[in-house]
């Protein structure tokens, strides 16, 4: 992407021209919204919160659930509400996946699929001025099939003064049966450690200290360059200005042990894991297409804590898979109670259209999907309170954020403890040391 693109616009149709972001999802969506964002800042746009009215309103949809393509759908209606006069531009997963439902709500003026997220500012542009009705291009929906997307959209986020999410992969060969990311974003593609250098010392030049790295397979980095995941991290590492980066999440088959080992000793790398695990039954593991098993995902765990015994390890779980009877919950509660991780990500099951797992038999029912998540989630309460409390009397070191609460700021330690303190406008963006 040119990140220097700038369009002669005319001064009567740039000048106060106010545009809202709306982002919904994942922490990759976030990245690219941000990026999005700042290209139209530079051509001369005034970015105002989604709450406002605005002249041009952005939506980086998710369809990982069904919940999620609701809420999308309520948050087109809203903005449009606030200014039915409005551009209303929607992009991201949903937009790949359905962009002609999309376009069947009211407001909605163009939908632009996977492969136009870096022409999204000339196309909402192209609108520029038109009021009324669905002309000159308004009311289209621009895609593709999801086996052309061959490029990447390089992205970064910049709107928070301590953090930004470096998209550093996207896309999944993977095809786990519940899963529609691989028909949203393609196959697993990369940017080259070189170029991902560049925007890192991008990030540094703006004050950000830390970085996460995001992707959907994020792990799987090196697929289109040849290059490797621990290439990256190594040369990742010597970015000046940057001093604490986490891996948003990572597949446990991926987790080598050359890059615990070189985590372990890293200077910057921090001791955070997010690891999905999905189901903690080899047989619903299995009917999902996961490419590992309890045995493995144990050992993984194992290592990790080998290494680094003070880790942070955040755990995704999907409850209420078809197949998933009692026997199955309950291994699965077991051996979370067994591996203590410091946070489980719970999620129920949710139907989608062109997965396998739609048509499989024994679909779980809702209810019964609902009580579980409620076990599990007073399981995480526990398990978190345990890692939170071993911890206690401890030396560590937090980055301050700029979120100002009842007179209270907050901040993460290096194992991703959020640490509250009485709000300092000097510790913001500073990494203080601290006993917990």
């Amino acid at each position: 992407m040119n990140k220097d693109l700038k369009l002669a616009l005319p001064e009567n149709e740039s000048d106060g021209k106010r545009v809202a972001f709306m982002t919904l999802g994942c922490k990759l969506n976030y990245s690219e919204t941000s990026s999005i964002a700042r290209v139209f800042v530079k051509n001369g746009y005034v970015k105002v919160p989604a709450s406002h009215s605005a002249d041009i309103y952005v939506i980086n949809t998710c369809s990982v659930t069904e919940h999620a393509d609701k809420k999308c759908r309520g948050a087109i209606r809203k903005l449009h509400r606030q200014n039915p006069d409005a551009i209303v531009a929607v992009t991201g997963c949903y937009a790949q996946l359905k962009p002609d439902e999309i376009l069947g709500i009211e407001g909605v003026d163009i939908v632009l699929g996977a492969d136009q997220k870096e022409n999204l500012f000339m196309k909402v542009s192209q609108l520029h001025g038109v009021k009324a009705g669905k002309e000159e291009g308004r009311g289209r929906a621009y895609s593709c099939a999801i086996s052309e997307v061959e490029t990447i959209f390089p992205a970064y986020s910049s709107d928070e003064r301590t953090r930004s999410f470096l998209k550093v992969q996207d896309g999944c060969d993977y095809h786990c049966s519940y899963c529609t990311i691989p028909l949203a974003r393609g196959k697993s593609r990369n940017l080259s450690v070189d170029f991902l250098i560049k925007e890192a010392g991008e990030i540094a030049a703006k004050g950000i200290k830390e970085i996460v790295l995001t992707g959907v397979n994020t792990g799987d980095f090196g697929k289109s360059t040849g290059e490797s995941f621990l290439d990256l991290l190594k040369a990742l590492e010597n970015v000046g200005g940057i001093e604490r980066y986490r891996i948003s999440s990572i597949e446990p088959n991926l987790l080598t042990e050359e890059v615990l080992a070189w985590i372990a000793q890293s200077r910057k790398f921090l001791h955070h894991f997010h690891i999905p695990l999905q189901s903690g039954s080899d047989k619903i593991l299995a009917l999902m297409r996961r490419r590992y098993n309890t045995s493995l995902f144990r050992d993984k765990i194992s290592r990790i804590r080998h290494y680094m015994p003070d880790s942070f390890i955040g755990i995704d779980v999907i409850v209420g898979f078809p197949g998933e009877g009692e026997a199955e919950f309950e291994e699965c509660r077991s051996f979370l109670e067994e591996l203590k991780p410091a946070f489980i990500h719970i999620f129920p099951y949710s139907r989608r259209a062109n997965t396998p797992a739609a048509e499989m038999e024994n679909q779980v029912d809702e209810q019964i999907k609902h009580s579980r998540v409620l076990m599990l989630e007073t399981l995480c309460e526990r398990l978190h309170a345990e890692f939170i409390d071993s911890m206690k009397g401890k030396r560590e070191y937090v980055l301050f954020e700029s979120t100002r609460k009842g007179g209270m700021m907050y901040g993460f330690t290096r194992n991703y403890i959020k640490v509250e303190r009485p709000y300092d406008k000097a510790l913001i963006g500073e990494i203080s040391e601290v006993i917990l």
